[in-house]
């Protein structure tokens, strides 16, 4: 009897030493499961920290995340059945145009393509103080037949009230909300039952779901992921607005762009006062519109006609100073291109661009070094975009090269002349995209001359003296006397 009993016991205390190993080495390996590194610019995930991400080849991304244990199951493994959505014919699915609701901003309903889709996510992106919490409050202040919920979590209710008092707008249906819990504002949401809900910013947020800390990869793909939930549920339009980087690029996972339905980038120099806001995606409308802005006092106004502003200083009579067409989206613009050729005094000579690729520059003046017999080698070259914007169209070619040209040689241009054409690397010019566009709004300004490449088809607008050239030679036998 008493044999038995002992080797019960140990029986018992073995069983009890294996639960023990059991139970500590799963702690263990859920302690493993709680972390995970994730790739802030793609999205991807490691067990441990890399330098280099091998999905997107980014050095210095991965950032640690604490997330809950998921279930190894797949979820094909658990199907039971036929879910309620069932695959459909194309050729039985009926394609209705989405109603478009005006936001009372010409320019923000041209880049949104004709207006605010209901149910929609917007994503709004741009560098501290460029304007977006701005933007998108004039946009809730103007809605005044629709119940707005402006949700701040970088601002109290006081701060927002001073700025919109500047604005000069009497809000009438426009609510502030300072929170950043994303349960708390569902719950003002189910209250309130706004027609547009604006989000300041999203990296303010968090939800109690994870253990994250606000602004983190996870807390910020949870949050999207919830928030565009309830805008398609509900076809509310949701406006998010999102830090970015050092590089520019919005701040969070990649995978947030993909998630929503637009993407806006706020663009512009804080110490000018042009600003351009530019589609990057757009599942409604075209990615090629953009709408331009100026920075008051009370406030950004729109721009209407962009290219007499942008003209309005010009100097006539100087040296160095062209004329060039450039299109940005679907809208022509005509931009002063000045430049300044001087000695240089050093050794290197110095190239310098505003709002132009120096790349681009560089292999202008060495076509112009090349082609023309001016030796630039030994000169200073400055150039730059006035009103602030950069410009990557290659129409400026010929108004760029005519600008050195004229400040080298210190020639005056002919007057009321407008330049058009891309330079190649022969010298030769070609030509560009909706060229008859561009021309258009040159006459439209009071223009009374354009030199474009020439083509198979003659272009005539209006009075305009339109004179056409195969060569960069032949274009300044037109443009100096």
């Amino acid at each position: 009897m008493h044999g038995r009993t002992h080797r019960r016991n140990n029986f018992d205390h073995r069983k009890d030493l294996i639960q023990n190993r059991n139970t500590t080495f799963a702690k263990k390996l859920l302690a493993k499961q709680k972390t995970v590194f994730y790739c802030q610019n793609c999205g991807a995930e490691s067990p441990k920290w890399v330098g280099k991400c091998p999905a997107c080849g980014e050095w210095n991304t991965y950032l640690e995340e604490v997330v809950s244990p998921s279930s190894a199951v797949p979820a094909w493994a658990t199907s039971k059945g036929k879910s309620g959505n069932a695959p459909t014919l194309l050729n039985e699915i009926t394609a209705e145009k989405h109603k478009r609701e005006s936001s009372g901003d010409e320019e923000l309903d041209r880049v949104l393509g004709g207006g605010i889709v209901p149910g929609s996510l917007i994503l709004i992106g741009g560098e501290p103080g460029i304007g977006k919490s701005t933007l998108l409050l004039q946009l809730a202040i103007r809605l005044k037949e629709q119940k707005v919920l402006y949700v701040s979590g970088e601002e109290s209710p006081q701060q927002i009230k001073l700025r919109a008092d500047r604005l000069g707008i009497v809000a009438t249906s426009c609510y502030l909300l300072s929170e950043t819990s994303l349960d708390d504002i569902f719950n003002h949401v189910a209250e309130l039952g706004p027609n547009l809900l604006v989000i300041d910013s999203i990296q303010t947020l968090h939800t109690s779901k994870l253990e994250a800390a606000p602004g983190s990869i996870t807390q910020v793909r949870e949050c999207t992921g919830q928030l565009m939930q309830y805008a398609k549920q509900n076809n509310v339009p949701v406006f998010l607005i999102g830090h970015i980087n050092k590089e520019g690029n919005i701040a969070g996972p990649k995978v947030l762009e993909h998630m929503v339905d637009t993407v806006l980038q706020f663009e512009g120099d804080r110490n000018m006062t042009y600003r351009i806001l530019r589609t990057i995606k757009n599942r409604f409308g075209s990615t090629s519109e953009l709408g331009i802005y100026k920075m008051q006092g009370d406030g950004l106004e729109e721009v209407k006609n962009p290219s007499e502003m942008l003209l309005s200083e010009q100097s006539e009579g100087t040296s160095g100073v062209a004329i060039g067409a450039s299109m940005e989206g679907n809208r022509p613009l005509l931009i002063e291109v000045q430049a300044l050729v001087s000695p240089a005094t050093f050794g290197t000579p110095q190239r310098s661009a505003t709002g132009f690729d120096i790349k681009r520059l560089h292999m202008l003046l060495a076509v112009l070094e090349k082609r023309m017999g001016i030796r630039l080698s030994t000169q200073d070259v400055f150039l730059n975009i006035t009103g602030g914007i950069k410009v990557n169209d290659t129409s400026l070619d010929l108004a760029v090269c005519a600008a050195v040209y004229s400040s080298f040689h210190d020639l005056e241009m002919l007057e009321n002349t407008c330049v058009i054409g891309e330079v190649g690397l022969g010298g030769e010019l070609r030509r560009v995209n909706r060229l008859e566009n561009r021309v258009a709004e040159a006459q439209k300004l009071g223009f009374e001359n354009a030199i474009i490449p020439s083509g198979p088809e003659k272009l005539k607008v209006g009075s305009l003296k339109i004179k056409e050239g195969k060569l960069v030679k032949e274009a300044f036998g037109f443009l100096f006397k």
